[in-house]
C-alpha cells in the first residue's frame, strides 16, 4: 500500500463505504460474474487508482462508480497487467513463478 493512502484505507468512511459496496454487489467479483462465473469478491478496487492529488477527493475515492468488487486473481490483473504467474519450459510442461 501507498504511503499516502495508509490512512485513507484505515478510515471508517472507506470501512464503511467498501462494505456498502461489497454489500450492494452481493460480494462477488464482477468481472467473474460478467463471464457467467460465481466467485467471491476479495476486494473493492479503485477504477481511478488513487495518487496522492487525489486522495482527499471523495468523488474519487468513496464514489460507488469508482469501485469494482474483484477476487484476487482480477485485481492482481489490474495491478499487474502484464505480469505472467507461470513459464513453459523447454519441455513443454507449466511451472509457476
Amino acid at each position: 500500500m501507498r504511503e499516502f493512502a495508509e490512512h485513507f484505507y484505515k478510515s471508517i468512511a472507506w470501512k464503511n463505504c467498501r462494505d456498502a459496496y461489497m454489500k450492494k454487489v452481493g460480494g462477488l467479483c464482477e468481472e467473474c460474474y460478467k463471464l457467467g462465473l460465481i466467485v467471491p469478491a476479495e476486494e473493492v478496487h479503485h477504477k481511478i487508482h488513487l495518487t496522492a492529488e487525489n486522495i482527499n477527493d471523495p468523488n474519487i475515492t468513496l464514489s460507488f462508480g469508482n469501485l469494482i468488487a474483484l477476487c484476487r486473481e482480477h485485481h492482481r490483473r489490474e495491478h499487474s497487467p502484464n505480469k505472467k504467474r507461470y513459464f513453459i519450459d523447454a519441455k513443454g510442461e507449466v511451472h509457476p513463478l
